[in-house]
């Protein structure tokens, strides 16, 4: 498969279990934290599909388009593992949904990151929250979900708080 069909699938995926998880969300309160900006395509999805919750972006530095962005009181700058743990005041309590899409592809920097991104993400956690991550977590109290029709095993993993 070439680059770009891969890049095209893993957008087609990236979209689908964005939509998938906000349906599984309806009724569960708090906002939605998006780890990372990258160039704001995941965001900007965010607004469109969860028009009345508010997003807080995690973010070390802002290089996305200026129509991507959130407002100033929605973006936490710095490293994620600097600033998630002290953030639950300026996000006031529970996420309703957690999106962590920070691999970069090398196995051995996606364990070191789940080593400490996982307890960070379980603390920002409620009950029913749900988690898409790029690769794989640990977190104790929550339930693997199937990933939606057509979305291969290993591109996403999906969680959900007991």
């Amino acid at each position: 498969m070439s680059r770009l069909d891969s890049m095209i699938n893993r957008l087609v995926a990236q979209r689908q279990i964005l939509n998938h998880a906000a349906a599984l969300i309806q009724k569960v309160p708090g906002p939605a934290l998006e780890l990372g900006l990258g160039n704001g395509r995941t965001f900007d999805h965010l607004r469109e599909i969860l028009p009345d919750r508010e997003i807080f972006v995690f973010e070390r530095k802002i290089t996305a388009s200026p129509r991507s962005i959130p407002d100033a009181d929605h973006v936490i700058l710095g490293e994620i593992r600097d600033t998630l743990p002290f953030s639950g005041s300026r996000i006031g309590g529970a996420a309703a949904l957690i999106h962590a899409d920070l691999s970069n592809g090398d196995p051995t920097d996606d364990l070191a990151r789940r080593a400490w991104l996982s307890p960070m993400i379980m603390a920002r956690a409620g009950a029913g929250t749900v988690v898409l991550s790029g690769h794989e977590l640990d977190l104790a109290d929550f339930e693997r979900l199937s990933l939606p029709e057509g979305i291969r095993e290993g591109r996403y993993y999906l969680y959900r708080k007991q």
